[in-house]
């Protein structure tokens, strides 16, 4: 049919990648409410983890991890490298930038590769950690705190702030702000319960305590950062697909319209064509 199957060859093809975008966003959906329906047990850990710590005195012991007077502050930023982020990625490193601004003697530490990108070669960046998902959210998250925790020990930095992105829920995502380290929280939370408690036999150093259960928290801390940012991660790839697919439904409905009208087109000439050939041969005739 001439102009009208070549306009069918293309609502076919823009059909085909509404399908394919259709599928992405539904796999994002479920990546994201799976994930939200597995961030519980870090609200459950979390207040075993206090209700331990406050069976125990520390107040008389010292540890860097716990309390420093150095004046550098750290700010970890994280990302996330999969496509599609620009935005979220984008939003997370303006936060960290005007958090900065509050810390005038202050370094950069950014987790994964995109957000290092958009900071360039900044000096101010000092460590970046890349390779997110092949590395794995645990173990990305021991490599972190390790550095965090040297860095804290030799008293390169004496305070962590931690940006990254939180979803509030599949439409609403924004940058966080957590202060990571010093862990001084706990010791404060420890006070409601110890003056309960008559004896308690430690076997250990208080100081070697507080130095395991620091990293305990920290390493906890930064992975269900982690998983919070493959969250919202999720969240932001549903976005976007979403608007592609609202602009390719339209692209579809526009080419739609344009073959009906080329079919019609197609059909009228073909009429002309017969009632000409028609009129030509009784002339002949």
């Amino acid at each position: 049919m001439g102009k009208a199957s070549r306009v069918k060859t293309e609502l076919t093809e823009v059909g085909e990648l509404v399908t394919l975008v259709q599928v992405l966003k539904d796999v994002a959906d479920n990546k994201f409410f799976t994930l939200i329906n597995q961030k519980d047990r870090f609200a459950r850990f979390g207040e075993s983890f206090a209700d331990f710590f406050r069976l125990i005195s520390f107040t008389s012991a010292k540890h860097l991890l716990f309390s420093s007077d150095v004046p550098t502050v750290g700010i970890l930023i994280i990302t996330w490298e999969a496509s599609f982020l620009g935005d979220l990625n984008s939003k997370v490193i303006r936060a960290a930038l005007t958090e900065k601004g509050k810390y005038p003697n202050s370094v950069l530490i950014v987790v994964g590769k995109r957000g290092a990108a958009k900071l360039g070669r900044s000096p101010e960046v000092v460590k970046v950690f890349e390779d997110i998902e092949s590395t794995g959210l645990y173990k990305m998250s021991l490599l972190i705190k390790d550095y965090l925790v040297e860095q804290i020990m030799s008293r390169r930095l004496g305070r962590v702030i931690a940006i990254f992105p939180w979803p509030k829920n599949l439409n609403i995502i924004k940058p966080r702000t957590v202060k990571l380290l010093p862990c001084d929280e706990l010791i404060g939370k420890q006070h409601e319960m110890v003056s309960a408690m008559e004896r308690i036999i430690l076997e250990s150093e208080p100081s070697e305590i507080i130095g395991s259960l620091a990293h305990l928290w920290v390493s906890t801390k930064i992975y269900e950062m982690l998983f919070d940012t493959s969250i919202a991660a999720a969240a932001a790839q549903s976005q976007q697909l979403e608007n592609s697919l609202k602009k390719m439904n339209k692209e579809k409905l526009v080419v739609k319209l344009k073959y009906r009208k080329a079919k019609k087109g197609d059909i009228d000439k073909s009429l002309r064509e017969v009632f000409t050939a028609k009129m030509m041969l009784e002339k002949k005739a």
